[in-house]
This record gives C-alpha cells, structure tokens and sequence, in this order.
C-alpha cells in the first residue's frame, strides 16, 4: 500500500505528463487545422492526409488527463468543471465539428467539399482558443472579473498562435515543394506572434498573481529559475534561424523546428506547473488534499500501470508506422 503523499505525486505526475502530451500531439494537428486552407484543394486534401492517421490517437491523452483528475483528484475535477462548464462545452463542440468535418468532407461533392473545410478549420479555431480560455481563468483562479477574463481572452490567443506554429512545423516535417514553403512562412509568422505572447504572459502572470511572483522572485532558486524563460524565449532566436536556412535547403533537418515547438511546449508547461505547485486548484487545494481515498486509488494503480504503458506504446507505435513524408490523402 502506498501513502496519500506518494500517490498524489504518482497521479499528479501522470496527470501533468497526459496534458503536456495532448498540448503537443493534438495541438499540432490542431494547428494543421487553423491553418487549412478553404481554397486550395490540393493542400487541403495533403495537410488532412498529413494528421490523419493520428488526430484521433492524439485526443486519448485529453480524455486520460481527465480521467486521471475524475479517479484520483475528484474533489478538484468537480470544481474545475463546475468552473469551466461554459467553455468545456463550447470547446468539445469544436471537436465534435472537427470530427463530423473530417468524415464529411470525404463524402461531400466537390462543390459542398469546402463547406466541410471551412467547418474543420472553425472546430479547429474555438477548440484552441477556448483551450487557451480555460487555462487562462485557471491561472486566475476562476474569477469573473473584467481583468481575469481580458487574461483569459489573451491567454486563448497566444494558444491559437502557439498551436499554430508547431502545426506549421509539423508540416515542413511532413510536406514537400510549396506547402513544405508555405509551412516555413507560416512557422515564422506563427513563432513571433508566440514569442510576444510567451513574453506578454510572462510579464502579466506574476504582476496579477502575487503567489506567483513570490515563487519566482522570491525564491532561493532565482538565479537557476531564471534561465528557463531565458532558454525558452532563446529557442524562438534558435527556431527562426532553422526556418532561414531552410528556405534554402527545405531537405535539411526538417525536423527541427517541430522539436523546437515541442521543447518551447515543454518549458511554459514547467513554468506553469512550477508557479503553481502543489495547488491542483490554484489558491484552493492542493493534490494532497484533493486526493481520493488511498485504499481506492491503490488498486487502480494496476489499471494504471497497464493503460498508461500501452496508450505510450501504440503512440510510438503508430508514428512509427506513418513515419516519413506525408503519402496523397485516401479513405477506405
């Protein structure tokens, strides 16, 4: 039998790695849909053949984040959803968009085909920002003021930006000729629009939130701290000169500008759980006083311990697989 205090630390870990995950695997295709074009079929058809195989895959780790905070945080999760009710029902109609477009769209005539585009790039566009929404009245522990919600409406845009960008990195990696050059344009529009926003946050955060100005600023640790924004808002430097040289030689290392994202992925999440920490409701609980019973959450760490492997391993798994150069786009 574990303690309370070790299975909040296992839960809590797992649930944070879940989020991170989803950021980065749905946001990019996320972002490939923010960026369809309702034009340009051809594009169009190689940007959807390009996530296909994976979109669905990749919205696991959302419903396992939420499953991990229904079974081990339930005090929380009641609290947040109550919360967020509004905007986690407008961001799961964007989905369900999303997904009716996907299938639609490849039974449509030609004439109803952009319809469907136009609706996958609409679901595409509220599930981000209202992503972004959510997380922003999260950092302002759910109030309703004018400040908290303009934060909020701030925060859902530099999300839209920030999928974007490793969307359209997603895509030098996986395109070729003009889009894999549109991909580049886009990435660098993208990177800089989220390098404001990154600053923007960073800059806002602690000067609403006085519990997080003292954990940065006030913390022994300041000086080492320090150099994660500094890296962070570096890698933005770093990404725009990869997206240069390739515009000279698409061919060479088009993977780096999707690790870059994902590594800039990576770092706001630390910045975000480190500011926050222990809290799992921020000023209200923490994860060692959300959570559930020991007894209870003990003899699910053995669904755990089989679920969690194996969603890591078909994830692996499946982009291995459809590794390589995106093929042209079919259905059976």
């Amino acid at each position: 039998m574990l303690s309370p205090e070790m299975l909040s630390y296992i839960y809590a870990s797992l649930m944070a790695l879940s989020i991170l995950v989803y950021a980065i695997l749905d946001g990019y295709d996320l972002g490939v849909g923010i960026l369809l074009p309702t034009k340009h079929d051809d594009h169009a058809n190689t940007m959807i053949a390009s996530i296909g195989p994976f979109w669905d895959a990749n919205e696991t780790w959302l419903v396992l984040a939420v499953g991990l905070a229904l079974i081990a945080f339930p005090t929380a999760h009641s609290i947040i959803l109550q919360a967020l009710y509004l905007p986690v029902t407008i961001m799961l109609i964007g989905l369900i968009l999303r997904g009716v477009a996907f299938d639609f769209r490849a039974k449509a005539k030609t004439k109803r085909k952009q319809l469907w585009d136009t609706i996958f790039k609409a679901g595409s566009i509220i599930s981000a920002f209202m992503q972004g929404f959510m997380l922003g009245l999260y950092v302002m522990s759910f109030e309703t003021t004018v400040v908290s919600l303009t934060f909020a409406m701030l925060s859902g845009a530099g999300v839209v930006a920030a999928y974007t960008l490793i969307g359209s990195a997603w895509l030098i990696l996986k395109t070729e000729g003009e889009l894999q050059l549109k991909a580049i344009q886009w990435c660098k529009t993208a990177g800089r629009i989220t390098f404001l926003g990154v600053i923007a946050v960073s800059i806002i955060n602690p000067l609403i939130n006085n519990d997080v100005y003292t954990r940065w600023f006030e913390s022994n640790l300041f000086t080492l701290l320090l150099g994660v924004p500094l890296l962070c808002l570096s890698l933005f430097f770093i990404q725009d000169k990869a997206l240069k040289r390739l515009v000279l030689a698409p061919t060479k290392r088009p993977w780096q500008p999707f690790i870059i994202s994902a590594c800039i992925f990576g770092l706001c999440f630390f910045g975000l759980t480190y500011s926050f920490y222990p809290f799992v409701v921020p000023g209200q609980l923490t994860i060692f006083e959300a959570v559930a019973a020991p007894e209870s959450l003990n003899f699910l760490l053995y669904g755990v311990a089989i679920v969690v492997p194996t969603i890591i391993t078909y994830t692996i798994f499946s982009y291995r697989v459809f590794w390589g150069k995106v093929q042209p786009l079919s259905y059976y």
